[in-house]
């Protein structure tokens, strides 16, 4: 497969609005042929159904409710998104999960509504793209409690250790690795070379992290290659096999 996908990136937002059809035309100019878009909340998905159509279906869209837009009436959000995946195919439930970092506040109502859209996940056959930044832990616990033989997904923008990677791992889940894979101070230097290579997938998370030489500004799906060029070094192992393989894992996981 010699191509790239971005599996995770909000290029639906504002930020890309100067720009949107230059970027998808950089994109493709470095390989990246798919791009898999996680919907936020219902105010994002306009924005991303509309993208889809007009990408003619290079960008998919997933469907679900990001844990920093859970708050008291998140039930409202979820009957929304519910009724959004009775109506038509999406390929995943995401971005969900769970976020320490910005506010505590809603710590339970997150949990609540990470297991019924996992329970969504199951019903629909769906993998789970899953947030998880200063909670990583905690959300490994849940998926680990909630596991079965019909719960798949991927850690998006993994920054952890080695010993929760392989927990992840052991849950048949894999990992996606972004901008921060080329952070001089991340420590994932450390982290990358112990990596099972048939368990990664590449993202952007545009349009924030972007990668080293670009980090601080705008990211944008054409910078795939650069975060794979680090893997690849990392990896000792040549460009075209982290290409090959980050571009199998992601059909599978999106299959």
């Amino acid at each position: 497969m010699n191509f790239y996908i971005d599996t995770h990136a909000h290029i639906y937002l504002e930020e890309f609005d100067a720009d949107r059809t230059d970027m998808l035309a950089r994109a493709i100019a470095a390989g990246v042929e798919k791009i898999f878009m996680p919907n936020i909340d219902h105010t994002s998905i306009d924005r991303m159904l509309e993208l889809e159509l007009k990408s003619g279906g290079s960008c998919l869209p997933m469907m679900g409710l990001h844990p920093c837009s859970v708050k008291k009436d998140f039930e409202k959000e979820l009957y929304q998104m519910e009724n959004w995946i009775s109506k038509r195919k999406f390929s995943a439930i995401g971005e969900i999960g769970t976020d320490l970092y910005w506010d505590k506040t809603f710590w339970e109502q997150q949990q609540e509504a990470f297991r019924i859209q996992v329970g969504w996940a199951k019903q629909h056959k769906l993998p789970v793209v899953i947030h998880s930044r200063d909670s990583l832990d905690q959300t490994i616990e849940l998926v680990e409690q909630l596991k079965d033989e019909n719960l798949t997904g991927v850690f998006h923008c993994f920054t952890g250790t080695e010993e929760q990677a392989k927990r992840i791992f052991d849950l048949g889940f894999y990992v996606g690795l972004g901008g921060v894979a080329t952070f001089k101070n991340s420590g994932m230097d450390k982290v990358i070379p112990s990596l099972m290579l048939d368990k990664l997938v590449l993202e952007t998370d545009s349009p924030y992290l972007a990668p080293v030489p670009h980090r601080g500004k705008r990211n944008e799906p054409a910078y795939i290659p650069l975060i794979a060029t680090k893997v690849a070094e990392l990896k000792n192992i040549s460009l075209a096999e982290v290409q090959r393989l980050t571009t199998e894992n992601a059909t599978k996981l999106f299959s």
